[in-house]
Formats: structure tokens, sequence, C-alpha cells
């Protein structure tokens, strides 16, 4: 039953992803990075691998996304006209 669990969370893994790529505004694509992040703390979890998806979950969901929305504030937008 888990091997269902760990399944979908690669689907979904392989979604945000592609969401993230094709994403046109900054900012989505900082929040789908951010869900890319965390689920890929669960799989960690889920794999047996405690200590290594909490660093994921601080680094990689928490202090990563926090930067790149402070890097997206400070610079300025450029609109093609």
């Amino acid at each position: 039953m888990i091997w269902l669990l760990n399944i979908a969370l690669l689907i979904l893994l392989v979604a945000t992803a592609i969401a993230a790529v094709f994403s046109r505004d900054l900012l989505a694509a900082v929040i789908i990075l951010s869900v890319y992040s965390f689920i890929m703390a669960i799989l960690y979890t889920q794999l047996n691998a405690p200590d290594v998806g909490l660093t994921e979950a601080a680094v990689g969901a928490g202090a990563t996304t926090l930067l790149f929305i402070i890097a997206i504030r400070r610079t300025s937008r450029r609109e093609e006209e």
C-alpha cells in the first residue's frame, strides 16, 4: 500500500516540475518549486531517511523559497511593449 502512495507522490512530483518549467510568472514558479521541495521531503521520509527529509523541508521548502521571494521583490519587472 505504501508503494501506491510513493507512485502518487512521484507523479505529483513530475507534474509540479513541469508546471514550474512552463510557468510564466516568477512568483508562481517559486511557489510551485516550494511544493516540489515539500513533496521531495515527504518522499525522503517515506524512504526511511528522516534526516534528509527534515533538511529538505527546512532548506528547500523554507529558506530557499524565502530567498527567492526576497530576490523577486527586490528586482524590477520589465514589461514588453
